[in-house]
């Protein structure tokens, strides 16, 4: 390939990472061994937090009083969106039955799983949006019991606006309480929650790890890094539109890489010019993640042709894909690396992070080569089934009673030998190993 980096990033979204395992196992332990009371010291010491943990109705209540009607009507209008493409989504997975010998029916049955615990970020941002796309989804699934989390400010509790759509999401039970300790709490069953079966939402670098140490006792939905986004661009596009967007992604971390990929020079050079005018607009608080984001993760790369560019992207396997360019069919048909793909001028990121249906948590730092993001799927066991008539049995049973034998497990065999013995009394079989 002939890529020329017009832009180079300087450093990598694991550049400087800090060892928090450490500290992250430290505080599971304590929280296993203590249980509720441990649970509460790190929450006053993180969350800076006192007040009831489990949300009561009052007190929902009283948090959605607080919501204005106007933003009321955005999460309902987003959770509508959310929900119908989760329906639809469901819609696609069935049960399934198929005689893979006469007499020998196998099947699939799609069963969610009990207890889905929600992690809704609630630092810098109120993450609305985060306790939409993860709520939702587990109630198309049908989970049984859904808790959603989310930090507390000091002194005011979860955000209004996230109670409000976690409330009608259909969250069972919200609990304030961040981080490690939210993570914890829900994994272990306190406060008189269910144990989660399965984790899933963003969260910071110790939210991630928590999860990461917890896989495997616990679901979870993947393991995240910070977000990252890829704009594929040709000369047919708006470089103003371009930068942007750029720009829009660029404000989520300082570490969050942005990435152009473009086959027109030009192009590229005029977006070059117009991002750092772009983000110098912002307001300081947004400025200075997108300054640091653009300075030290961004890249800005040249190549030969939109093959070479949809190779690039590919190998990129961005969290957000953005195409902007002639011929959005042939992108469709090609690419085959992303989370989220944005076809067209018309749409962006933004709008799939906020309200046009599609999942927002997805997967960071090249973890698109191998899965997808958050769906109805995640929570979702695809369990299998057999049973057998007598003659359809008899095949198998020898077949497994030989492959057995050769793979030296003699009990297995033996469990294939029973069932000939009383099905067909006085018949003789080679149930023999037998190896060249």
């Amino acid at each position: 390939m002939t890529r020329e980096y017009l832009k180079k990033a300087t450093l990598t979204a694991r550049s400087g990472a800090s060892d928090v395992n450490e500290i992250v196992q430290g505080i599971l332990n304590d929280i296993e061994d203590g249980g509720d009371a441990k649970a509460m010291e790190y929450a006053a010491k993180f969350d800076q937090y006192e007040g009831n943990v489990i949300l009561t109705d009052e007190e929902i209540q009283e948090a959605i009083a607080r919501v204005p009607e106007k933003l009321k009507a955005d999460i309902q209008f987003s959770h509508a969106n959310v929900k119908r493409f989760a329906e639809a989504q469901k819609s696609s997975m069935t049960d399934i039955e198929v005689e893979v010998v006469p007499g020998m029916i196998a099947g699939q049955k799609m069963i969610p799983v009990d207890a889905a615990g929600c992690y809704i970020p609630g630092g810098r941002y109120s993450h609305i949006a985060s306790a939409i796309m993860t709520v939702t989804t587990a109630k198309v699934a049908g989970c049984s019991h859904i808790t959603a989390c989310s930090p507390p400010r000091p002194g005011v509790g979860i955000a209004p606006a996230i109670v409000y759509a976690a409330h009608i999401c259909g969250a069972d039970k919200i609990m304030a309480m961040g981080g490690v300790q939210g993570v914890a709490s829900m994994t272990f069953g306190l406060f008189g929650l269910p144990k989660a079966n399965i984790l899933v939402g963003p969260g910071n670098q110790f939210v991630a790890e928590a999860k990461r140490i917890l896989f495997g006792r616990v679901g979870i939905d993947m393991i995240a890094g910070p977000t990252d986004s890829l704009i594929l661009a040709d000369e047919k596009a708006d470089p103003m539109v371009v930068a942007t967007d750029l720009v829009g992604q660029a404000e989520h971390g300082y570490n969050s890489p942005v990435w152009l990929v473009t086959d027109d020079r030009a192009l590229a050079e005029e977006i070059m010019r117009l991002v750092p005018v772009l983000i110098d607009d912002l307001p300081e608080v947004n400025r200075d993640n997108a300054t640091a984001a653009w300075r030290d993760y961004a890249e800005v790369i040249l190549c030969a042709d939109r093959e070479e560019m949809a190779a690039t992207s590919d190998d990129y396997a961005p969290e957000h894909l953005t195409v902007m360019a002639e011929d959005l069919d042939w992108w469709l048909d090609r690419l085959t690396c992303y989370g989220s793909l944005f076809l067209g001028e018309e749409t962006t990121v933004a709008f799939g992070d906020k309200a046009s249906g599609t999942n927002h948590v997805l997967p960071t730092s090249r973890a698109a080569t191998y899965t997808g993001g958050l769906s109805v799927h995640k929570y979702m066991k695809i369990v299998t089934w057999q049973r057998s008539n007598a003659d359809a049995m008899k095949p198998i049973a020898e077949a497994t009673a030989r492959i057995s034998r050769l793979e030296g497990m003699e009990a297995h065999a033996r469990t294939a030998d029973i069932r000939l013995a009383k099905y067909f009394p006085g018949e003789n079989f080679d149930l023999s190993a037998e190896e060249e």
